[in-house]
Parts: structure tokens; sequence; C-alpha cells
């Protein structure tokens, strides 16, 4: 019997250290067998931390490779071709830098245009950001589908209002402006209030009705030029303003502005009209051809040019450009008192292909880009571009 106690006793001290080796090696082994989730811990943080800049390079990857599309008239000849030209030369400019690829696609009308961007859209390409230079208002529908498909685009020129507020940026010239910079300059000759006037009109859109409201919200102290209003000596009354006259829509046209320049000079009495506002450089080329030609007499062309007129015209014409230096219709215009262009390049469309990138950089883009006027003369007209 004590035998048997004893064993027992003997069992349960080996049961006994056999428990607490087992605490000891649970406590002495636990780190080294913890060890691996203690390591693998900070990855999973460290994989926390890292998923956002995973999450962020693929979108940075994505803008990287969009593709510009520019649409434009077709490069023919006027403003409206030459918009193509500086489209290309800026495409040219965002493919050699790399980031992003552009190309221009040009239409003869406004129905082709629409084809090609209704095209562009369906083609469900990803990566894609728009440039455009509506040819009209029926282009608006089109765009609508630009903008429900998600595509980011930038409005040039001829800005729909319609769709105007889902665009990155409508980038036009400041219209008033052009008016403005024309009564501003003849101001500076010494126009006087109630002096007779002659606007040559471009057509019957907004963009005449807002160059004709410039002209004469200048000269009424309602609107600035280069940062001035006109002194108080100087401004224009209502009844002043009545002795400007209207030409009607010249259609842009030279050869319109040429015919009705003979007709109004077939009146001796318009000889004595010495300030003419034409509000498209095509326009006053227009005067000089006419001027140059047989179709006002001779004595007619004196009484006018000892008038020492002076015109204005707008655009960047290289034709235009050249009056003013002196080296075309030279002994024409030699004797008028001033020669002036107000800008309105068509290579804004490149301000606007440079919005585009600025805004798939991620840089802010100013959504109403109007860009202001300058006049140019014969002392500045070498820092212009022309077309």
């Amino acid at each position: 019997m004590k035998k048997l106690f004893a064993l027992i006793l003997a069992l349960a001290m080996v049961l006994s250290l056999a428990a607490c080796g087992g605490n000891s090696g649970s406590s002495d082994n636990a780190a080294p067998a913890e060890q691996p989730a203690e390591t693998e811990a900070p990855a999973e943080e460290a994989a926390e931390t890292e998923a956002p800049a995973e999450t962020e390079a693929p979108a940075e990857t994505a803008a990287a490779g969009t593709h510009i599309y520019v649409l434009t008239a077709s490069e023919d000849h006027g403003w409206t071709g030459s918009v193509a030209t500086f489209a290309k030369e800026k495409a040219e400019e965002v493919n050699a830098e790399g980031t992003y690829t552009a190309e221009v696609i040009t239409a003869a009308d406004a129905a082709e245009q629409i084809t090609k961007l209704e095209d562009i859209v369906a083609s469900g390409e990803e990566n894609i950001a728009i440039v455009i230079q509506p040819m009209d208002d029926t282009v608006q529908s089109a765009i609508q589908q630009v903008v429900d498909a998600g595509i980011p685009y930038v409005a040039f020129d001829r800005i729909i209002d319609a769709v105007a507020p889902s665009a990155v940026s409508n980038v036009k010239g400041d219209n008033e402006g052009i008016g403005a910079g024309s009564a501003a300059y003849f101001v500076s000759l010494g126009m006087k209030p109630g002096d007779k006037v002659y606007v040559y009109e471009g057509d019957t859109s907004s963009v005449t009705t807002l160059r004709d409201e410039g002209f004469t919200k200048y000269l009424t102290g309602e609107l600035e030029f280069d940062g001035a209003l006109i002194d108080d000596a100087n401004k224009w009354t209502e009844d002043d303003l009545k002795n400007i006259t209207y030409s009607g829509a010249m259609n842009w046209s030279r050869s319109n502005t040429k015919e009705s320049f003979e007709s109004l000079m077939g009146d001796s009495s318009n000889t004595d009209i010495k300030w003419i506002y034409a509000e498209d450089d095509e326009l006053s080329m227009g005067v000089f051809e006419a001027l140059a030609g047989g179709g006002i007499d001779d004595a007619t062309k004196t009484a006018f040019l000892g008038n020492a007129p002076a015109i204005t015209g707008c655009g960047g014409l290289g034709e235009m450009y050249d009056v003013i230096r002196g080296n075309n219709y030279a002994d024409i215009a030699s004797q008028f008192s001033g020669v002036c262009s107000v800008t309105y390049s068509p290579a804004m469309i490149q301000t606007a292909i440079q919005d585009m990138v600025d805004h798939l950089n991620g840089q802010p883009v100013e959504q109403d880009h109007v860009i202001a006027c300058e006049n140019v003369v014969a002392e500045n007209v070498d820092n212009y571009p022309s077309f």
C-alpha cells in the first residue's frame, strides 16, 4: 500500500513538472513563434499606407496618355482657315513634349464637323479630350453628346451658351474690346464728340452687335480699353452717337466692302468722313482696294484723302499688317492720319489647346477665358503674329 502511495505521489510530481515545463516553454518560445506575425504586421500597415499611391498611379498614367482631338474649320483661307494652321502648329508642340498626343481634324461645314464629333464619341475611346471651334450653333447637340460621355472639352471662338457651362474653358477674343480699342485709337488721334464715323459691319450675328456696342460704350464712358476710360472732355452723348453711320452686313467680305465704299464715295458729301471703323481686316482692305482702283474718281479720292482719314480693322491679316508697316498701299496709307488693327488673332486657338493641356495637368483653368485686345500700330506691329 505504501508502495502504491509512493508511486502515485511520484506520478503526480512528474505530471506537475511536465505542466510547468509546458507553461515555461510557451512563455520562452511564444516570442519566436509570434515574431513572424509581428514582422508581417508592419508589412500590412505599409501596404495600407502605400495603397493610395497605387491607386493614383493608374490615374496619372491615364492622363499622361490622353489624346486631344482638335476640331476646326478647313485650312483654306482667311481668318477661319488660319485657325487650323495655328492649331496644327500647337499640336506638333504637344506631340513633341510627349505627355499627351494631339490631332487636328478639319471640316468643310457644320454638318461634316457634327459627323466627325459624333464618330469620336461613338468610338468609345478612353482617355480622350476635345478642343473645338464650333462652325455654327447647330453643333450644339453633338457637343452635348461629348458632355454626356464625360469627355472634357474646350470651346473656341464661337461659344454656344447652352453648353458653355459644361466646358473646361470657353476661349474667345474680346469682341466688345475690338470696338473699344478702335474708338480709343480714334480719340487718341483727336476724334471729338459728334464727329462723323462710318462703321463697316461684319454680319448680323452677336459678334457684330458686340463690336458695335464696344465702340459706343467706350465713347460714352461705359467701357474701358487698356485699363482706362475715356476722359470726361471727350465723352459722347446719345445725340453725338447719331453721327455714327452703319454699313449693314458686309458678310466679312473684302469685295463687298470695296463696292460699298465706292458707292459711299459716289456721294461727294461723304468725302469728309474722317473716321472709318472696319470690324475686320478684310473689310479694311476692301477700303484700300477701292481707293487704289478705278471705281472712285480722282477728285473724290483727293478730297477724301485730303481730310487725313483714319481706319481700324481687326484680326491679324498679314496684308493689313503690311499696310501698317508701310509696305502695302504705301502711297494711300501715307495720307491717312492713322492705320490700326485690333488684335483678334486666329492664333488664339493655341491658347484653347493649352487650356486643355493645363486642365489635364491638374492646373486651374479659367472657364470664361476672354483674351484681351491690343491695338497694333506701326510702332509695335512686328510684335504680333499675322496670317
